[in-house]
């Protein structure tokens, strides 16, 4: 193994914050249902840059039938960015200790514009990534083949010495299929267990 691509959201972060998400209810007035519905019915719009992150949520808020002011977008905006801000320390330490083993490191996330923006702002820990393929910016969002190429071609290693990990299975079937290997990821046990069971263990640190 040469290299390792993690996911951002729920791979290196933790769940979403449950303050920014209630935040994102007061200001828009809605049902975690509807709220929920809304919010994921034009994602991957915002996440591909179709959207920026302020017409993501004048759209939500006109398919709601709200008139929500200029700094209730604006709070919509940061209070979204803050739920997704949360860290996985486990997977951060380890991506460390995988920088120190001298593997090259990246981050491939499906991830909007204002999001970003504050990742870039508030995580100082980014910088330790070789490689780091925001959606947005490139107007692909996974599972979409080229959005891999692209990531590989940046670390210049060859599918078959890179591991992708992921918290979406279609998104691992596609890595799999371009002939890299994959890991799914819902916790750090689960995640240790499966690189053990592919024979990954012994080539990549303690996790």
């Amino acid at each position: 193994m040469r290299a390792v691509i993690f996911d951002y959201g729920m791979v290196l972060t933790g769940p979403p914050d449950a303050t920014a998400h209630a935040e994102l209810e007061r200001i828009t007035g809605l049902s975690d249902e509807r709220l929920e519905q809304l919010y994921w019915a034009d994602r991957l719009d915002y996440d591909a840059g179709k959207l920026t992150g302020e017409a993501f949520w004048r759209k939500i808020a006109q398919e709601a039938g709200l008139k929500p002011s200029e700094s209730q977008i604006a709070d919509l905006i940061k209070w979204d960015a803050r739920m997704w801000l949360t860290e996985n320390a486990a997977m951060l330490n380890w991506q460390l200790a995988l920088k120190q083993r001298g593997l090259l490191t990246a981050i491939l996330s499906n991830m909007g514009d204002t999001v970003h923006a504050a990742m870039e702002h508030e995580l100082s820990w980014l910088s330790r990534f070789d490689v780091l393929v925001f959606s947005h910016e490139l107007h692909i969002v996974k599972p979409n083949a080229e959005i891999y190429r692209y990531t590989l071609k940046k670390l210049g290693t060859r599918p078959e010495e890179t591991l992708f990990i992921d918290d979406r299975p279609e998104n691992v079937r596609a890595a799999l299929a371009l002939g890299m290997k994959g890991a799914l990821f819902s916790v750090v046990e689960q995640l240790r267990s499966d690189l053990a069971r592919q024979g990954l263990a012994a080539q990549l640190p303690p996790l």
